[in-house]
């Protein structure tokens, strides 16, 4: 295991990276998400067979002295980090892993780095914010009535006020989104995603519903989509054996298909 902050587009971002292997496995977090928090057992056990890099998105974890503006181009940022963050790594070429917000940031990532991006996963990810997503959103505003398990790790890393600051601050810059003609956040770049592409759906999902991965679907040229039907957002840990095994047989076989 390795660990350190590399200085990507003017701001000094934490990354751990797990493995040996000649491929590697970049994974996103989701929204206010850190390397442990979001991805601590693909960094644990997909680096058996891969190697695994996973970074804390600037204002996030251990990047949090960063400035993170949420302004209408953040996940263009995110995205921008990543590819600096792989270059100075030294890795020309990875699979993208994302998760929620990730999954956003990873499809901008995809989308723009063709020639670095060799396979693409997502799942509870959306490319556009509609008016029933704004809803939902809005009922996630008071931190008082999240569970005690989402909160506590969220609160140990930003303390009380600052977890609630920070959120505020994302669901602001979020609704920016909404605002913008048919709510997008990413759907141009769907159509320039050329890699092997794995869409994994939970179907009891309560934060994303199901058009959504069906809308990136159906974008997405030769993409598989995949629904879980006990999967909720947060599937990669609840079914973490049986996602790592997914992922692998995904990016194991596309790399077949390729020689």
């Amino acid at each position: 295991m390795e660990s350190g902050y590399v200085n990507v587009n003017n701001a000094n971002i934490f990354y751990e990276r797990a493995g040996h292997s000649e491929k590697t496995l970049l994974c996103i977090p989701g929204a206010l998400g850190t390397t442990r928090s979001d991805f601590s057992y693909q960094l644990d056990h997909l680096s058996k067979t891969f190697t695994v890099v996973c970074f804390d998105p600037r204002g996030y974890g251990k990047s949090k002295k960063a400035e993170r503006k949420f302004d209408s181009d953040f996940f263009h940022v995110d995205a921008r980090d990543a590819a600096k963050l792989m270059e100075s790594l030294g890795i020309p070429r990875y699979s993208v892993l994302g998760w929620s917000d990730g999954g956003i940031c990873g499809i901008i990532l995809t989308a723009t780095e063709r020639v670095a991006v060799e396979n693409f996963i997502l799942w509870g990810s959306n490319a556009f914010v509609s008016d029933d997503d704004m809803k939902m959103i809005e009922k996630t505003r008071d931190l008082s009535k999240w569970s005690e398990r989402m909160r506590a790790p969220l609160e140990a890393t930003y303390g009380k006020e600052g977890l609630q600051t920070i959120w505020n601050q994302w669901m602001d810059g979020y609704n920016k989104f909404h605002q913008n003609e048919n709510g997008s956040i990413c759907i141009n770049e769907l159509s320039d995603i050329s890699c092997p592409t794995l869409i994994v759906h939970g179907m009891k999902d309560p934060m994303v519903p199901e058009f959504h991965p069906d809308f990136i679907h159906e974008r997405i040229k030769g993409s598989k989509l995949i629904k879980w039907p006990n999967g909720k957002h947060n599937l990669h840990m609840r079914y973490h054996d049986e996602f790592n095994e997914l992922i692998t047989k995904f990016i194991l076989e596309s790399e077949k298909s390729r020689t």
